[in-house]
């Protein structure tokens, strides 16, 4: 616990560098909507606009390590601290990580006429540092458990090093399976992590009285999304169907299985849980979604939109308006009155991109369009209600 003199200097600071998930949650959402905002406007009125890399490569690099990045490296530096009572990252040196992902952002986006090597140690750093940052806490107190969020967050950063490299050297395809091992490799964080706090949140808040872990199943789930990110990384293309139809029919059963233990049943009447188990979903989903694909059913880019805007975007609204009243100082039960609104949109977006395209392939373009409107008007929501949060001061007093 914080002592009285660690209370005063952390008042003395500004509301948003007192914990990394306020400048990290704010900016990732901020970010997500204008480069959705974005985006939408350019896939349906196409321009000359070449960013670093190249616009597809843009889109999929900064969904994955510009937004989801920020809010997966403000969750795990605010959790550590209640973790392990160790003070986190706050004042000047969360102003220096904070600024660091922002610079990253800026230089992708626009041309600056700075070395690509450089504009690509700038983007990198943020994970590095932001690695450094957890691995301190958990190692001063030695709770081992936890330092495995330290190695995922290193190898998210040689990942973004390796699409950088693909990207610098004219090399699409080493550059796109970098970020599709990305995009596994935080499927198995949300795995770990909804393992760990959906079935503790709905337990707490329900009469579902919660199952004891089936060890082998957790076991063959996590193994199976480490197989599949293998996989993406080797070049889904590159491996034989049988192999990927094998895998992720075993991750899908696994990770279904797992889930289906955790009372989805007794979670309909808070949208703060019913948000979480909906987003989860999607991860089974996304598997069986890469089995069709490997029978040549869908293609690998509706599988990929399950996990991202399903289970990545949908776990993060579903977290951050939890954690963020939670560390204001806000009944976490009492939920602005549009929020809900902001979850349904989700995973409409979500329909739009993933199922209804499969449907109407000829209407693509207007569906991808559209769930770009969906994810703005859910961010959106977020920002309005959440964005003054996140720049107070705790609505108790404390610091934080």
């Amino acid at each position: 616990m914080l002592n009285i003199d660690d209370n005063r200097v952390a008042l003395t600071i500004s509301p948003i560098l007192r914990l990394a998930f306020r400048p990290l949650f704010l900016g990732g959402a901020l970010f997500s909507w204008l480069a959705i905002a974005w985006w939408s406007y350019f896939w349906t009125w196409p321009l000359n606009w070449q960013p670093y890399g190249g616009a597809l490569w843009w889109h999929g690099h900064e969904m994955i390590f510009g937004f989801g990045s920020a809010i997966i490296a403000g969750f795990l530096l605010t959790a550590v601290q209640t973790w392990t009572g160790v003070i986190g990252l706050r004042g000047a040196p969360l102003a220096l990580l904070a600024g660091t992902w922002l610079l990253g952002r800026l230089l992708l986006a626009f041309d600056t006429g700075l070395p690509p090597l450089l504009i690509a140690i700038v983007d990198c750093s943020f994970l590095l540092f932001s690695a450094l940052a957890m691995a301190y806490p958990v190692i001063k107190v030695r709770q081992w458990k936890n330092l495995m969020f330290v190695p995922m967050l290193a190898l998210m950063t040689l990942l973004n090093a390796e699409s950088h490299y693909g990207a610098l050297n004219h090399d699409p395809a080493l550059a796109m399976r970098a970020l599709h091992a990305t995009i596994l490799l935080i499927t198995l964080i949300i795995a770990v992590v909804g393992g760990r706090v959906i079935p503790f949140f709905t337990a707490n808040a329900t009469d579902y009285t919660r199952k004891p872990n089936i060890l082998l199943l957790d076991a063959i789930s996590l193994l199976s999304i480490l197989t599949l990110l293998a996989m993406a990384a080797f070049g889904f293309s590159e491996v034989s169907s049988f192999s990927l139809t094998v895998a992720a029919g075993v991750a899908a059963v696994s990770n279904a299985w797992r889930f289906f233990r955790w009372g989805i049943q007794a979670s309909w009447h808070s949208p703060l849980l019913w948000s979480l188990h909906l987003a989860y979903l999607f991860l089974p989903l996304g598997m069986l979604a890469l089995l069709l694909f490997s029978l040549d059913l869908v293609s690998l880019s509706i599988a990929l939109h399950c996990f991202t805007v399903g289970a990545i975007g949908g776990m993060i609204l579903a977290m951050i308006s939890r954690v963020t009243l939670g560390h204001t100082g806000r009944p976490i039960h009492v939920l602005p009155r549009a929020v809900p609104i902001a979850f349904v949109a989700l995973f409409v977006a979500v329909l739009c991109r993933v199922l209804l395209t499969v449907i109407f392939p000829g209407e693509s373009r207007s569906l991808i369009a559209a769930a770009g409107v969906f994810w703005l008007l859910a961010f959106g929501i977020y920002l309005f209600n959440y964005g003054p949060m996140l720049v107070k001061v705790r609505a108790d007093g404390r610091p934080g």
